[in-house]
């Protein structure tokens, strides 16, 4: 048995497909599949059910898989105990991304992040707020970027930054003619929200008070926030984008975007981290990164804004 062994069951657990799994581990699938099925022969036992797609793991298997990755985690500490004393910005390191950031913050940081520390392996997953506590916990990922809520108190919380929430607003709406939008102009409006559970959805469903919230999903489930800015620019209803992603738009998309009168809604984006967490030094390296990719002006909450 080994430690490449267990990498490999863990990734088909989490793809549920060994073709998947064997990218991620970056090995070719007779690779993969032979490692795990030498594992079977010497534990004498079956960990998938390889009769299911997707592939599930047996009765047994959940117990070993759960096993394998109590083994890596402290496996795992030992190779970060030898980096940090190194001071090292090298090796694997997991980090987990809430889906409304990811696309307009990684851009910004992740290539020239690359660049510079070319020994450093960093495996991006995008993730719910929900999921990235429990993969931390779980010692699946090593960090998070997440906007920051109440109940985190078990995790470090690094502040990378403070992002205000803007409404993009259809030409066709009669909302547009505003310069300012109030949460009191929203309640009869088409929405087009995230479904429950994103973070970015819920605090500004909070914050706006609305109680129709959940009448853009009866017309389109499981959208995603760049679906609903194209459904906006072909002349369709409302809907909410951050900061960063008004950053990356044209002159004539800016044209739909409006502020909220003040206070204005506002996240706290943060990096995420257990509290044995060790490697300070790579930590550091990212925080800074990532603070030098976005405009100054976000690295500290403004007195117009008000956090949700």
């Amino acid at each position: 048995m080994t430690l490449q062994q267990l990498e490999y069951i863990l990734a088909v657990n989490q793809f549920r497909h060994f073709a998947k799994a064997a990218e991620y581990c970056r090995v070719t699938q007779p690779t993969l599949s032979a490692m795990i099925q030498k594992l079977e022969e010497e534990l004498d036992t079956k960990i998938f059910d390889r009769s299911q797609q997707p592939v599930c793991p047996t009765p047994i298997g959940i117990h070993i898989i759960e096993q394998a990755q109590n083994v890596l985690v402290q496996a795992n500490r030992i190779k970060d105990i030898i980096e940090e004393e190194k001071r090292s910005i090298s090796g694997s390191f997991k980090l987990g991304i809430l889906p409304t950031i990811a696309p307009y913050l990684l851009p910004r940081f992740f290539p020239q992040l690359m660049k510079k520390y070319s020994q450093l392996d960093i495996r991006v997953i995008e993730m719910k707020t929900n999921d990235i506590q429990k993969a931390l916990q779980k010692g699946e990922i090593d960090a998070g970027i997440v906007a920051s809520l109440a109940g985190m108190e078990e995790f470090i919380q690094t502040t990378l930054f403070y992002e205000q929430f803007f409404a993009y607003i259809a030409r066709e709406d009669a909302l547009s003619e505003k310069q300012v939008i109030r949460t009191s102009d929203l309640t009869h409006e088409q929405l087009w929200l995230l479904d429950e559970g994103h973070c970015f959805r819920d605090q500004l469903v909070r914050f706006c008070q609305l109680k129709r919230a959940r009448a853009s999903q009866l017309a389109y489930h499981l959208g995603s926030m760049e679906t609903f800015m194209r459904m906006v620019e072909s002349g369709k209803g409302i809907t909410f984008i951050p900061e960063l992603a008004v950053l990356q738009l044209g002159d004539v998309q800016k044209e739909l975007v409006r502020s909220f009168a003040i206070p204005c809604p506002t996240r706290q984006v943060v990096l995420l981290t257990n509290k044995n967490f060790i490697r300070y030094t790579l930590l550091e390296a990212l925080t800074k990164e990532i603070k030098l990719s976005v405009p100054k002006e976000m690295l500290s909450l403004k007195a117009t804004q008000i956090m949700v």
